[in-house]
């Protein structure tokens, strides 16, 4: 399928997937935007970011299609980095500027697209999950051209976006070693001892009577200790951890911008109901 053909329905678009020239996917289209004059499709969105929530804007100078597949001529950190515009109804011709300026591409004349001052702007044609009734046009916003009404002024600010991560801040350890220390125990012994006993010969034992040399013995004996040794199981020892939390405080610096609205010179004169020190600013939310 050629590129004329793949991009006059902007319905053939929404809900494709988006690859980079390197093969690399970007995410699923989202929005068509289409020139105001011609009606062909140039812009499209693209659904990027941490689970798909950000639109992020993709040209589709040099783009195919293949099958359910978009391929697009820029690369996918490109679009991740692309300026942030909000994915409403129109392309305003400064937000347009950027997108070019960021993708390198040359912006097309504006004499060539039938406007004056370079004034043309991108409607969105359709979204993924359209109904079934062809592309969906949507109201086109008025700039200041045409109602005479100040552009708006978008305000930002930083907010503190805190995280955890794990890390090892130290280690346990069990080792087995073996020491000598001295036991003392008490343990009674018991040995034989020799002593004379006499006996007197009553008057009318029968004892034999014999003179001349004799001798007689008795053995002793005695205990002595004997020592051994067993290895018992005495008690486990194994190591645990537990999960400690602790509330710390994280503080940084963050930029926020105000919108300050000063009178001009001799606005007092025309009447109003506050001075020339009068200052509206915006507080965003704090932290």
């Amino acid at each position: 399928m050629t590129q004329g053909e793949a991009f006059t329905n902007p319905d053939g678009l929404a809900g494709l997937t988006a690859y980079d020239r390197t093969g690399e996917k970007i995410g699923s289209v989202e929005q068509v935007y289409l020139d105001d004059r011609t009606g062909r499709p140039e812009w499209i969105t693209v659904k990027t970011g941490l689970f798909g929530m950000k639109q992020s804007f993709v040209p589709l100078a040099g783009a195919r299609r293949q099958d359910d597949q978009l391929h697009v001529a820029t690369t996918k950190e490109a679009v991740k980095d692309a300026p942030r515009i909000d994915a409403d109804q129109h392309i305003e011709p400064g937000e347009e500027h950027e997108l070019y300026a960021h993708y390198g591409l040359a912006r097309p004349d504006a004499t060539t697209r039938g406007t004056a001052g370079g004034n043309q702007t991108r409607t969105a044609a359709g979204m993924a999950g359209a109904g079934a009734g062809g592309s969906r046009e949507f109201a086109t916003r008025a700039g200041a051209a045409d109602t005479g009404k100040a552009e708006d002024m978008v305000r930002s600010e930083e907010r503190l976006r805190v995280g955890k991560e794990e890390e090892v801040v130290g280690r346990a350890r069990l080792r087995k070693v073996v020491v000598t220390e001295d036991v003392k125990t008490s343990v009674p012994l018991s040995h034989e001892e020799v002593r004379v006993v006499r006996e007197p010969i009553r008057e009318g034992d029968r004892t034999r009577a014999d003179i001349g040399e004799a001798e007689t013995e008795v053995t002793l004996h005695a205990e002595r200790p004997v020592v051994s040794k067993e290895s018992v199981p005495v008690e486990r020892v194994r190591l645990e951890t537990e999960k400690v939390t602790e509330t710390q405080e994280v503080s940084d610096s963050v930029r926020k911008e105000q919108i300050e609205f000063e009178r001009g010179k001799g606005e007092r004169e025309r009447g109003g109901a506050k001075g020339d020190d009068w200052r509206d600013r915006k507080q965003g939310p704090r932290h």
